[in-house]
């Protein structure tokens, strides 16, 4: 068989599969895998990394550490990420010898907002009006339009960092000098009615499916709570935001597994926030909803394993479990939270990240809620949300 040819066989189960990151994304993917028969390997300094305590192989270097890259490339056969920013050239190394999805040339758009930004355009999706700011003279020259709007870090942010909220032109030149004047892109503010997410996944034959729409709420630029079930978004914006979604990933010639944000704005329509090129926190529900997960997709979409379109058996809720929750007593000390209170519940899943400490606003683990009907999940989950001390939705 050619190179090309070997490149595209299926790898099957018995292989190593490798993740960049050890994160609780790597940590579920790595649990995915091996539930299908896998091996895996992990590469992330950090020696108490979520992924790295539970797989076969953890390699302890950096991300760009060549000696790392090539033991990673040496025991899998292929290879995906947990992080969007993990470097693009480290993907890239590793595609020379290795299927690597996603491909570095997607990631390093998705690291970007003003290159992000320019695909949305590309791809005929709208997306909020926006300016980029890379110079003085590009600030003087925002137009006023644009105002109020939020002021992004084009690198580098998540869950809410590298953000500010910006007014005046005034305002918008000293949050761009707190930001270090590094290049940014200002979105103009928009009337917003809710958010949401769709998660696709497209495999290397150009194969794409798609887990539901999910509705989000962020609190503090933090996903807190994600609804899905039959009617959570009307079926109008439901199917423009898959048809968005798949267009996207598309116009990446995207492999892997891939999340799209939506802003649902209060006349209905929809604006691409920015894309998220992994498993994301939004589709955590379908390990316990559906009858295929996210990671199972993302195991599929490396190994050129078939894929199918999920199906929901459970309308579900997820709710984020932050680090605050291990204080929310006001005490310095953490306290475990009351799990077996939780788990009284019916239909409440629980997945905690395995990481050592407790930090405000860290992301230690997930409820997934699933009921019959919506409003069954809603009621126990608001239930879950009242022994947590999460505040109510």
């Amino acid at each position: 068989m050619s190179a090309a040819g070997v490149m595209n066989a299926p790898i099957l189960p018995g292989a190593t599969l490798g993740v960049l990151g050890g994160g609780q994304l790597g940590r579920m993917f790595v649990h995915a895998a091996q539930s299908m028969g896998y091996f895996t390997a992990v590469l992330d300094a950090d020696a108490t990394s979520p992924a790295g305590l539970v797989s076969h192989r953890h390699i302890r270097t950096g991300y760009e550490d060549p000696q790392g890259l090539a033991e990673l490339a040496r025991l899998c056969a292929a290879v995906t990420t947990e992080f969007e920013n993990v470097p693009a050239a480290a993907l890239q190394t590793l595609a020379l010898t290795r299927p690597v999805a996603p491909a570095g040339e997607a990631v390093a758009i998705a690291q970007d907002r003003a290159a992000e930004k320019a695909h949305f355009v590309r791809c005929g999706v709208p997306c909020a009006p926006y300016a980029e700011i890379t110079t003085p003279a590009q600030l003087a020259a925002v137009d006023a339009s644009l105002l109020p709007g939020i002021l992004k870090t084009a690198r580098m942010g998540y869950d809410g960092k590298g953000q500010a909220r910006v007014r005046t032109p005034a305002e918008l030149a000293v949050a761009w000098d707190d930001m270090g004047r590094v290049a940014c892109v200002l979105e103009k503010m928009l009337p917003l009615a809710h958010e949401c997410s769709v998660i696709v996944a497209r495999g290397r034959d150009g194969s794409i499916v798609n887990l539901p729409v999910q509705r989000n709420l962020h609190r503090d630029g933090i996903l807190a709570v994600t609804e899905v079930h039959a009617g959570n978004v009307p079926a109008s914006q439901a199917q423009q935001a898959v048809a968005a979604a798949q267009s996207v990933a598309q116009g990446l010639d995207y492999v892997g597994v891939l999340c799209v944000e939506f802003f649902v704005l209060e006349d209905g329509s929809l604006v691409v926030n920015e894309i998220a090129p992994r498993p994301h926190n939004s589709g955590h529900y379908s390990q316990n909803a559906l009858d295929v997960s996210q990671f199972e997709l993302q195991v599929r979409c490396m190994t050129g394993l078939p894929l199918v379109q999920p199906r929901q058996h459970s309308a579900a809720i997820m709710l984020n479990l932050l680090g605050d929750l291990w204080f929310k007593d006001g005490t310095a000390a953490a306290s475990t939270p009351a799990w077996d209170q939780v788990l009284a519940l019916p239909g409440v899943h629980l997945h905690l990240y395995g990481k050592a400490e407790a930090k405000p606003a860290r992301k230690m683990g997930h409820l997934n809620i699933t009921a019959a009907t919506p409003e069954q999940a809603r009621a126990v989950a608001l239930q879950a949300a009242a022994i947590l001390g999460i505040a109510p939705f």
